[in-house]
């Protein structure tokens, strides 16, 4: 599963870049589903110190029990992984922080959602709290929220998933990184399609968690997009590994430049094997 939030969100900034071209129809209360109608959780604040509440989950201390693996070894240990977790994660919630502003024009908005999942093919977002340009919140962030619904609902994400099938890894170095040794991969897409990225991975040196990807997108998939590059940043919580942090910094021809930020916290992650113990009571 991890494997995919990477690709979806590459594919994701990218359709938000044509900003002037669309407004979001599903605005509203701002409740966005995709599959099942979304559920009425309670709404609830985020911290103002949001984006530092992810210290605590950002970096992992190395166990000196766990033997340090071969690069090769930690590639084959992330692909395992990532084939687990397509399979036991059934759904998560977590706190969403989304903030993009529009340098050239001195625009910006920031808003607060609870996101919810529920494998396969169900994304809700339930807004809590905006401040910004109206521009902003309708054009870019909206759009961002709603695309993302789409995407997970009617996409295939094996076409853009970081694997094997779709791309070229090559062992660089390994180093440290927030307190964490990493091995580094170069990683080059096989075929030049929207959503695929050529830049670099970072998996765990002892566990063969993916810690960072960063990057460039290789294909536009608009005329009005010149760039895209990015950093996304994950965590392994339990047995999964979550993005907590992307930072993106697109170049379009109409508005210039787009910076998007996106901080998830406090996930609750469910498997497969606890719905099912939950449903039988």
């Amino acid at each position: 599963m991890y494997r995919d939030f990477l690709m979806n969100r590459l594919f994701l900034i990218a359709l938000l870049i044509g900003i002037s071209l669309t407004s979001v129809a599903a605005q509203g209360q701002w409740l966005l589903a995709a599959g099942p109608g979304a559920d009425n959780r309670p709404s609830f604040l985020l911290p103002a110190s949001f984006p530092d509440a992810f210290n605590q989950h950002a970096s992992l201390s190395v166990n000196p029990a766990l033997p340090r693996m071969a690069p090769e070894l930690a590639l084959q240990t992330y692909q395992r992984r990532s084939e687990a977790q397509s399979v036991d994660l059934a759904s998560y919630s977590a706190l969403s922080l989304i903030r993009a502003e529009l340098p050239d024009s001195q625009q910006q908005g920031e808003l607060r959602v609870e996101r919810h999942y529920a494998a396969p093919r169900t994304l809700e977002f339930k807004a809590v709290q905006y401040s910004g340009d109206g521009f902003v919140k309708s054009n870019v962030i909206t759009r961002l929220l709603q695309s993302e619904v789409d995407h997970v609902q009617k996409d295939d994400a094996a076409l853009t998933a970081l694997t094997p099938a779709n791309y070229k890894f090559s062992f660089r170095t390994t180093s440290q990184m927030d307190g964490r040794l990493v091995h580094d991969y170069q990683v080059k897409p096989r075929k030049k399609r929207a959503g695929l990225f050529k830049g670099h991975v970072y998996l765990d040196a002892y566990t063969g968690s993916l810690v960072r990807v960063e990057g460039a997108v290789v294909k536009s998939p608009s005329f009005f997009i010149k760039k895209i590059n990015f950093v996304q940043d994950y965590t392994d919580i339990g047995k999964f590994t979550l993005p907590t942090h992307m930072h993106s910094e697109a170049l379009a021809r109409i508005i210039g430049r787009a910076v998007v930020d996106i901080y998830q916290h406090d996930y609750q992650p469910e498997t497969h094997t606890v719905q099912a113990q939950v449903q039988s009571f």
